[in-house]
């Protein structure tokens, strides 16, 4: 018996999943980046050389908002299924999805309600 709502309920799940640890890998990515650039700067590297690494920050801080924002959409698809799809609240991929969204939560903007984002 292979539901099509299980399976969709497996995509959206791994996508949320996937997206909440890419936008914290960005964020260590873009800390670990000002560190070096200080470092640089402290050692009184070439100008040149600073510059360069200061634009690969610019590029990671870039990532995180476009990041967060595709997580908004897919946390907010796949709520909707748990909400609309209450009759799989004993299938193990339902219950795995609900602590998906719990753990991810925690990446969502703080500010406004997060429907109105989706």
């Amino acid at each position: 018996m292979s539901d099509p709502r299980i399976r969709l309920l497996k995509i959206k799940t791994g996508v949320v999943k996937r997206l909440a640890k890419e936008k914290v890998a960005y964020e260590k990515e873009a800390a670990n980046q000002r560190e070096w650039v200080q470092k640089l700067k402290d050692q009184d590297k070439d100008d040149y050389d600073i510059k360069k690494q200061e634009e690969v920050l610019q590029e990671t801080l870039m990532m995180v908002p476009d990041c967060q924002r595709r997580l908004v959409k897919a946390f907010g698809e796949l709520k909707q299924i748990l909400e609309t799809e209450q009759d799989l609240k004993e299938v193990e991929d339902y219950i795995e999805a609900e602590k998906v969204l719990q753990e991810a939560q925690e990446q969502l903007p703080k500010e406004g309600n997060i429907l109105q984002m989706c």
